[in-house]
């Protein structure tokens, strides 16, 4: 046990003993809730060295590449540790932590002959309080990419922390967005998408049009899977090869284009048609025409034609209706 540890076991053996020997039975509860408030303003106000052999990280992952940790390592090696990881108290062995947020670091230290200890700030957090920090966290990094954060957003909703809604609102991203990355997500599959990579600089589109190339074609994705690893194999072995191009591009943006050349060109979208037709009413916002409304004898219809704004309506469809509607009844409609 370490002097420092041995001072905070002290200082809580004190506090426990504060007042009379023995309490009765009836103020036990009482005496522990004081012990475990005194301990939690203990560790919110101190810096403690911990064993990283103690921490457990049982957090939902958001990414899909371990990174290598050698440069983060050499530097707290020749420099110290800067920045302390967060950790919370693990829920029944008193010994234990679980990591809130600091992966990369506590990695490097675990991988480090020279640093034994890291540094780590104590939260007195419940699970859910720790995936929010871990969220906060999350959100503050720029370098997710767009399938990490559509594979860590269905994480999220399978986990039980709440609806597609509720995800959103603490991603601060609207839900359609939590939809439409889903719904690319469950498409694509956690496995092929892992086995890809993270491939930043592939937004969206181009990880719908996969989505869709796999749905048309039915293409096994073991398959895809394989066509993937080999593209990191070969990055992985040209590095050790001195005789081999040098590698221009993220080797997962290199399997995404292969596996997409494996899939082939999903089917065109039609064609939007045009905004306005024979009879119908130009719909505008700010003097920019948007669409157009016409009315037959077969109901109202309003075309968007293509783009973002028609596939959030599409998407919000649902609650976009059921608002006119309650408006339409509040102004006396039956």
């Amino acid at each position: 046990m370490t002097d420092q540890k041995k001072r905070r076991m002290s200082m809580l053996d004190g506090l426990a003993k504060a007042g009379t020997a023995a309490p009765p039975p009836s103020s036990m509860m009482g005496a522990n809730r004081a012990l475990r408030s005194a301990r939690d303003a203990v560790d919110s106000h101190h810096v403690w060295e911990l064993d990283p052999a103690a921490i457990t990280d049982t957090r939902i992952a958001d990414r899909l590449d371990p990174e290598d940790v050698a440069d983060l390592r050499e530097a707290i090696e020749t420099n110290g540790q800067a920045v302390p990881i967060l950790v919370r108290r693990h829920p029944s062995e008193p010994e234990r932590y679980l990591l809130v947020y600091g992966r990369r670091r506590l990695e490097a230290i675990r991988s480090s002959d020279k640093v034994q200890k890291v540094r780590a700030l104590v939260a007195n957090l419940d699970e859910g309080a720790a995936l929010k920090s871990q969220i906060s966290e999350n959100m503050a990094r720029r370098d997710l990419s767009f399938i990490e954060k559509a594979l860590f957003a269905q994480s999220l909703v399978e986990s039980g922390f709440g609806t597609q809604a509720k995800v959103a609102e603490v991603l601060t991203v609207t839900k359609s967005a939590i939809s439409m990355g889903i719904a690319v997500a469950e498409s694509v599959g956690r496995d092929l998408a892992a086995a890809i990579g993270p491939a930043h600089g592939i937004g969206r589109p181009r990880w719908e049009a996969l989505a869709q190339g796999i749905d048309a074609s039915g293409i096994d994705r073991e398959r895809l899977i394989g066509i993937a690893a080999d593209v990191h194999d070969r990055a992985a072995v040209a590095v050790f090869d001195e005789n081999a191009p040098g590698q221009a591009e993220d080797p997962s943006v290199l399997a995404f284009n292969a596996v997409m050349k494996a899939v082939g060109t999903p089917p065109a979208r039609p064609r939007a048609a045009p905004a306005a037709k024979a009879g119908a009413r130009p719909l505008s916002v700010d003097g920019t025409r948007i669409g157009s409304l016409r009315r037959s004898a077969k109901g109202v219809s309003i075309d968007l034609g293509g783009g973002a704004f028609a596939d959030w309506v599409e998407a919000e469809a649902p609650g976009l209706i059921r608002e006119l509607h309650a408006r339409w009844k509040a102004h006396g409609g039956d």
